[in-house]
């Protein structure tokens, strides 16, 4: 069976992300920031030959995808299985306002312990094996075509980390831009890393050039 190409892509920009409050799958919509991050996305993509778009669906995932689907004339199909992780009591909240209330939850969180889940959220075994296999699912439909999957940061982390094989508590040393572009191929056998954290297009002109 002919590979899968995806573009994995984590939305653009919000508040909460430049805040650095975790949303999971509270429904924040992009700042203008992350507007403008999704119009450059739809320059870069404008040559590529897409087959199919999917994204979770969050809105500032759909909002991130549409422009590059109307330059494509695709739609954007929305998949659950692609959202964040669901975070319970600590959506809405930052890092150090969580480490503060529940030290003990925190201290697992930042391991990575795979067996914990804040109140009311998943485990993180449970949000690697949700999203990944939806992933899995979604490229199966589309052998020999390429795809791009609009999704959110710790999703882009799990695809990676299947990608590369790497066990869901190793210390992540790649990063996971907003409306960054990353390339993995799928087969039967499983996903294969291509290229990882291309934010070439989202570089502003410096201030010389605008003179």
């Amino acid at each position: 069976m002919e590979p899968t190409r995806i573009i994995a892509i984590r939305h653009g920009e919000t508040d909460w992300n430049a805040d650095t409050r975790i949303q999971g799958h509270t429904d924040i919509p992009l700042n203008a920031n992350g507007r403008w991050q999704a119009r450059c996305l739809a320059q870069a993509l404008a040559d590529e030959p897409l087959h199919a778009i999917y994204a979770s669906d969050l809105g500032r995932a759909i909002e991130t995808a549409m422009p590059f689907a109307q330059a494509a004339g695709l739609p954007v199909q929305a998949e659950p299985g692609l959202r964040e992780r669901l975070f319970g009591r600590f959506e809405g909240l930052r890092f150090d306002e969580i480490e503060q209330r529940w030290p003990e939850e925190s201290l697992r969180w930042r391991r990575r312990d795979p067996d914990f889940g804040p109140e009311g959220g998943e485990t993180l075994n449970d949000f690697y094996e949700r999203c990944v296999t939806a992933a899995a699912r979604l490229a199966a439909r589309h052998p020999g075509q390429s795809i791009a999957l609009v999704s959110h940061g710790g999703v882009l982390d799990c695809l990676y980390r299947a990608a590369t094989r790497l066990d869901l508590q190793a210390p992540r040393t790649w990063q996971v831009g907003n409306a960054t572009l990353n390339r993995l191929l799928h087969t039967p056998q499983g996903f294969m890393l291509v290229g990882w954290s291309d934010d070439a297009h989202l570089a502003r002109p410096a201030l010389d050039e605008l003179s």
